[in-house]
């Protein structure tokens, strides 16, 4: 691990943006490509293990690379919190400091330009009756989509109304994090460090039970509800908060970043064990171990490394792979059925060329991004 710039602390101001952290960028890189390949694996697309792959993989691995989307979206949420918090500190000098018109134009800059690109986008297909933007008749509307996509309460819409089209799902989490960015700049200003940090605290250790409140019947309320979501933002806060005040050992980073590695790796080839063994802890333990991991990045930034170099890339591109992901995977399987029908053997090659797509399109729209005026 290389050596990091000194910890900033309170009072003081970042004259230069901070260089990308590599080791970061490789984690939310692992985390999009879940998301990628959970999205390729569900069974009524394209699911792995039957195919000839399956023979030859572990299905224990088959399962870790397949079903941990939603756990990566969890730990998309504490690299999101521990990021921009770790920024407004650099940037302010302080929580307490924040300048809430620059935080807010800044969130919009990043957010809406591919936002709304994409909702046009995914409006249009919806409206020429597109299988998989199309919404049911008579459940959802094309007006009720938008509006609640571009007023950050789409998940809220799907509690009511029930899953969303399988192009628009991915929407669900960009309404937790900016409804959470939207109180808390707030709630910096309002609140005392150490009382800001309690109640962060608090609401980190109430992820389970905020999550065991919606009754098991309601299945997208409780995959995609507020508050358990806002809450594995809290972690990666907290952990910004943390980090700008202490710097570990190299020696400390090192076993910070094994045990945060172990943590996760736990979760997402052996949650069943985890959830029988830890009572039912597997979200907390993603989160805990994400947490421990960035800290140990944030304080000895890695060298880029050969052969993770694609990974990282991804990462930087996590957003935009976000987005628009959904639109190559299902003309990736629309195509794969017109071609080979129901025929599982073979949907293994079907991998890595969607992945390479997403990774197109994602390059195409960052370039798009770099190019629009800026104020």
């Amino acid at each position: 691990m290389t050596a990091s710039p000194p910890v900033l602390r309170p009072g003081t101001h970042a004259t230069l943006q901070a260089p990308r952290n590599f080791g970061i960028d490789c984690l939310r890189g692992l985390a999009i490509l879940l998301v990628i390949v959970h999205h390729l694996a569900l069974p009524f697309r394209l699911p792995l293990a039957p195919s000839l792959a399956g023979a030859w993989l572990p299905k224990r691995l088959i399962d870790a690379l397949s079903f941990n989307g939603y756990e990566a979206v969890f730990v998309f949420f504490v690299i999101s919190g521990f990021l921009i918090t770790t920024r407004i500190i650099e940037r302010d000098g302080g929580l307490g400091r924040v300048g809430l018109r620059r935080f807010y134009l800044a969130r919009a800059r990043r957010i809406l330009p591919l936002l709304i690109l994409a909702l046009a986008l995914l409006t249009l297909l919806a409206w020429l009756g597109v299988s998989g933007f199309a919404p049911e008749e008579g459940r959802q509307s094309i007006g009720g989509l938008l509006g609640s996509a571009l007023s950050f309460t789409f998940n809220w819409y799907e509690g009511r109304t029930g899953w969303a089209p399988a192009g628009w799902d991915v929407l669900w989490s960009l309404s937790i994090e900016e409804a959470f960015y939207l109180g808390f700049s707030l709630l910096c200003l309002a609140l005392p460090r150490r009382v800001l940090a309690g109640v962060l605290l608090a609401w980190a250790l109430c992820l389970g039970p905020l999550r065991s409140l919606v009754p098991a019947a309601d299945e997208v309320w409780r995959e995609k509800a507020y508050l358990p979501g806002m809450a594995a933002i809290a972690w990666g806060v907290l952990a910004a908060m943390l980090a700008c005040r202490w710097r570990p050992a190299p020696r400390d980073a090192r076993a910070l970043a094994l045990f945060g590695a172990f943590c996760i790796v736990l979760v997402l080839g052996w949650s069943d064990l985890v959830h029988r063994h830890l009572f039912k802890s597997g979200l907390y333990v993603l989160c805990v171990g994400s947490c421990f991991l960035l800290l140990a990045l944030r304080a000895h930034p890695p060298a880029p490394r050969r052969g993770l170099g694609w990974l990282a890339r991804m990462g930087s591109l996590s957003y935009e792979l976000y987005l628009s992901h959904m639109f190559i995977v299902l003309g990736a399987v629309g195509l794969y059925r017109a071609l080979l029908g129901e025929l599982q053997t073979w949907t293994f090659v079907v991998y890595l060329p969607v992945l390479l797509c997403c990774l197109a399109l994602a390059l195409m729209l960052e370039r798009i991004g770099r190019a629009l005026p800026r104020r």
